[in-house]
């Protein structure tokens, strides 16, 4: 025992525990899974709960608002019917920055609250199809304008499709502002110069 314990520079009750748990589990033992702190609350099937409550609508579960929280959001996982799920805010918080899930700002428009909406698009649908050459006409709204109004959900986290910039500075910076295009393009008095894509260096 002592020449082991030398030979891989342990101590001795070690790898005494090492040859009693090889005896029972064999090789097993040389990987023993330890693990530090509480074991967790939530599997991975309820993380995936989570994740899927997050990003539905409220209404769509029966509550009377139009968006989550997170204050809300714990609430409500901890009243499920036939499943709760115990989990403070800022676990919640996390778990959805590691599933992706973002708070963001939705560029749609709201929906109709009347009743008979399906109905009415189905036979809007239903002409639009049977009748092609039809035509719609609409009365304008008055003074107030049918601006979209910008909602807000949990979304899954993507990178948006944006077009680099004409100008790029020689530091690396990029520029875009019409400032700095009509500094390169246009002279002092007015002339027009040839367009730059760098800045001299």
């Amino acid at each position: 025992m002592p020449v082991i314990a030398q030979l891989v520079a342990a101590d001795e009750d070690t790898v005494r525990d090492v040859i009693h748990r090889f005896n029972e589990i064999g090789l097993a033992c040389l990987d023993p899974r330890w693990a530090g702190g509480r074991p967790r609350l939530l599997s991975d099937d309820d993380e995936d709960f989570v994740a899927a409550t997050a990003t539905s609508r409220p209404a769509k579960l029966g509550q009377p608002f139009t968006r989550w929280s997170l204050r809300k959001l714990a609430v409500y996982l901890r009243k499920v019917h036939g499943r709760v799920i115990r989990i403070g805010r800022e676990t919640l918080r996390c778990l959805l920055a590691r599933r992706g899930i973002t708070f963001q700002r939705t560029k749609t428009w709201k929906e109709s609250t009347d009743p008979e909406r399906d109905a009415k698009l189905d036979r809007i649908e239903h002409v639009l199809e049977q009748f092609p050459d039809r035509v719609f006409a609409f009365d304008e709204f008055g003074p107030l304008g049918i601006r979209p109004t910008a909602g807000s959900c949990w979304a899954e986290q993507t990178r948006p499709d944006r077009v680099p910039p004409p100008i790029t500075a020689p530091t690396g910076c990029t520029t875009s502002t019409a400032a700095t295009r009509s500094a390169t393009t246009w002279g002092v008095n007015g002339e027009r110069r040839e367009p730059r894509t760098r800045w001299p260096r």
